[in-house]
C-alpha cells in the first residue's frame, strides 16, 4: 500500500481540531478547584520562590510549575491556566493518529485520534490546570519516536534486521546518524515526560514489552537500554527528593475491587452504548495477538498499544495494594492504547467484510459463467459496487458505491460516523463535566461568599491551614480581612499555604477577639478529627470552648462559619 502524505496529514489534523474544540467548550468554568489553585498560586511566584518551595513540597510537579510560570506571567487567568493542558490534549490526539497511521494506515490513525478526542476522560483532563495532559502528550510522542527509532535502527526498512549477526554489518554514516538522532530524541522526550510526573517512568516498562512482543534484535535492545538508562539517571534526583515528600500522597488508599472497572470505563467510555462495541473492537484487534509479525522486528498496533494500555496501570495498581500510590489521573497516558486497539479492530472488521464481499462476487461470476452468461466485469476489477467500504488499496483511492453513486473512502466515513454517534451518546457526560460542581470544590464560590459576608477588618481563621487556598487563589474576596493565625505568607515562607504562628501566640491573639470567621474543611469540624500540629489543636480547642457558632455558609469542600464569644456565665 502506498501511503500519501496528504492522507496522513488529514488523519492527524482532524483529531487535533476535534480535541481542541471539545476541550475549548466550557473551559472557563468560573472557578478553580484545590489542585488547580495550587498551580495558579505557585506558578505566579518568582523563580527563586518556586525553587525554595520545591525543597520542601511538590517537587514532583516542579518542572510543570516552571513551565507554567511564563504562561501565567502573561495573563494570570483560569483560561490561561488550562490552555497548556488543552493544547497538550489536542497534540496527544494528533500523536495517537500519527501512531495509527504509521503502524497501520491513515484511516486507522484517523479513527484512533478521533476516538481519543471524544473520550470523556481526555476531555476532562484537557480542562485541568495540572500536568497530566502534558504527560499524556509526552508519552504519546515518545511512543511515536520509539517506532521511528526502531525503523532507523533497522536501516529504514521497517524491520529489525533479521538475525543478530546483522548487528556487525557496517552501516553508512547517514544510517548511523539517523540511529543516534532517533534514540536521543526518544530518550530526551521520555526524560522530560518523567520529570513532569515521575510515575510516567512506567512507560519504559510498556516500551520494553513492545520490543519483546515484536522480537526486536539485540542491537535495538542495546540502543533502547542506553536511552532508558539515561532517563533513569535523569529521574534519580527527583525520585530521591520526592521520596522525602511522601506525605503528599498520604490521602491515597489501596485500590478496591471496582478500580479496574472504573478505569476501563474511563478509557473506553462510561456509557454502555459505547463500552460494548469498544470492547468488541479491541477483542478483534487482539485476535491471535502473539502471532509473530510478517517480518521479525516489525511493530504493529497490538504490539505497541496493548502494553501501553495494560502495563502502567497494572503495575501501579499492584504496587498500590501495599503502598498506596494509584489514582486514575496518574495513568491518563495509558488511555492512548485503547483507541489504537479499537481502531485496529475496526480495520480488521472492514477487511473481513471486504473478503466476504469479494468471495460472494466471485461465486456470482462463476455461477453466471457456468450458466452461459458473460462474466461480470466488476468482478474482475476488484471489489464490486456494493462494497461501500472505501478500500484505499484495491481500487485507486478507495472508492465505494452507495446506491449507484461513487463515494470515496466509504469505510473511512462509516468509521467517522460511528465515532460521531459515540460522541453524541456521551454528550451528557461531557456536559456534566463542565459543571464546576463535578470537581471536589470550587474556591471561587468560597471567595465570593466571604466577600458577601465579611467586613474589612474581620478576623479569619483557616482550619486547617490549607483552607487558606481559597484566599490565595481568589484574594479579592478576603480583601481587608485579618488572617489571625498567619505568621509568614506562603511565597516568602517557601510553603504552599504559609507559615502560622505558634500555639501560645495564637491563644493570645484569639483572646482579644469577640468574633471570628472560620473557613474550614468539612472534616476539620468533625469530632473525630485530631490534628498532630499543636497550632491546629489550639484552633479547635479555643474556638470550641470560648466561642459559639452564629452563622454558617456550606459549600461542597468548604464551610464558612461565624463564631462569637460565649456570654460570661454568672
Amino acid at each position: 500500500m502506498v501511503v500519501k502524505r496528504p492522507q496522513v496529514a488529514v488523519a492527524v489534523l482532524v483529531p487535533v481540531l476535534v480535541m481542541f474544540g471539545i476541550g475549548l467548550w466550557g473551559i472557563d468554568r468560573g472557578g478553580m478547584w484545590r489542585d488547580e489553585a495550587v498551580t495558579f498560586q505557585v506558578a505566579r511566584r518568582s523563580l527563586p520562590q518556586i525553587w525554595q518551595l520545591l525543597h520542601s513540597v511538590d517537587a514532583v510537579h516542579g518542572l510543570y510549575y516552571l513551565l507554567m510560570h511564563p504562561v501565567l506571567a502573561l495573563y494570570p487567568g483560569e483560561v490561561a491556566l488550562r490552555l497548556p493542558s488543552l493544547c497538550a490534549a489536542a497534540a496527544t490526539a494528533g500523536l495517537v493518529a500519527a501512531l495509527g497511521a504509521r503502524l497501520a494506515r491513515p484511516r486507522v490513525g484517523l479513527w484512533a485520534g478521533l476516538l481519543y478526542a471524544v473520550t470523556p476522560m481526555a476531555g476532562h483532563f484537557a480542562q485541568e490546570g495540572r500536568s497530566y495532559a502534558l504527560v499524556a502528550a509526552g508519552v504519546a510522542a515518545s511512543t511515536l519516536l520509539l517506532a521511528r527509532a526502531v525503523t532507523a535502527d533497522a536501516g529504514g526498512d521497517g524491520t529489525g534486521g533479521g538475525d543478530e549477526d546483522q548487528e556487525d554489518v557496517p552501516v553508512g554514516r547517514l544510517a548511523r546518524h539517523a540511529r543516534v538522532v532517533g534514540w536521543c530524541a526518544y530518550g530526551g522526550v521520555v526524560a522530560v515526560t518523567v520529570l513532569l510526573h515521575e510515575f510516567a517512568v512506567l512507560i519504559l516498562l510498556a516500551h520494553a514489552a513492545t520490543l519483546a512482543l515484536a522480537r526486536m534484535p539485540r542491537r535495538v535492545w542495546r540502543d533502547w537500554a542506553c536511552a532508558a538508562g539515561a532517563v533513569l539517571l535523569v529521574l534519580l534526583p527527583l525520585a530521591l527528593v520526592s521520596s522525602g515528600q511522601a506525605e503528599q500522597v498520604a490521602w491515597l488508599r489501596p485500590p478496591g475491587g471496582g478500580t479496574v472497572e472504573r478505569l476501563l470505563r474511563s478509557f473506553t467510555g462510561p456509557t454502555q452504548l459505547v463500552l460494548g462495541p469498544y470492547l468488541l473492537l479491541i477483542a478483534l484487534a487482539l485476535r491471535h495477538p502473539f502471532t509473530p509479525p510478517a517480518r521479525r522486528g516489525e511493530l504493529s498496533v497490538p504490539t505497541v498499544a496493548l502494553p501501553l494500555l495494560l502495563l502502567p496501570p497494572a503495575a501501579l495498581i499492584a504496587v498500590s495494594r501495599h503502598w498506596p500510590l494509584y489514582d486514575d489521573r496518574y495513568v491518563l497516558y495509558a488511555l492512548a492504547g485503547a483507541p489504537l486497539l479499537a481502531a485496529a479492530g475496526a480495520e480488521r472488521l472492514v477487511l473481513a467484510a471486504r473478503r466476504v464481499g469479494l468471495a460472494r462476487r466471485e461465486a456470482d461470476g462463476l455461477m453466471r459463467g457456468g450458466l452461459g452468461g458473460a462474466p461480470d466485469p466488476a468482478s474482475d476489477a476488484g471489489p464490486g459496487p456494493g462494497s461501500g467500504l472505501g478500500s484505499d488499496s484495491d481500487r485507486g483511492p478507495g472508492s465505494g458505491l452507495v446506491r449507484g453513486v461513487r463515494v470515496p473512502y466509504a469505510a473511512t466515513l462509516a468509521g467517522v460516523l460511528a465515532i460521531t454517534l459515540a460522541f453524541v451518546s456521551q454528550l451528557p457526560v461531557l456536559r456534566e463535566d463542565r459543571d464546576p460542581a463535578r470537581r471536589p470544590d470550587n474556591l471561587a464560590v468560597v471567595s465570593a461568599a466571604a466577600a458577601q459576608r465579611m467586613d474589612p477588618g474581620d478576623p479569619v481563621l483557616f482550619l486547617p491551614s490549607l483552607g487558606r487556598r481559597s484566599a490565595l487563589a481568589y484574594p479579592k474576596g478576603f480583601h481587608g480581612t485579618r488572617d489571625i493565625a498567619l505568621e509568614e505568607p506562603a511565597p516568602v515562607s517557601g510553603t504552599l499555604y504559609g507559615r502560622e504562628t505558634g500555639p501560645d501566640e495564637l491563644r493570645h491573639r484569639l483572646a482579644s477577639l469577640d468574633r471570628v470567621w472560620v473557613v474550614a474543611e468539612p472534616y476539620a469540624l468533625k469530632p473525630a478529627w485530631y490534628p498532630s500540629d499543636p497550632t491546629e489543636r489550639v484552633k479547635l480547642t479555643v474556638v470550641g470552648e470560648e466561642f459559639v457558632p452564629r452563622a454558617e455558609f456550606v459549600r461542597k469542600g468548604s464551610i464558612l462559619r461565624l463564631y462569637v464569644r460565649r456570654a460570661p456565665t454568672m
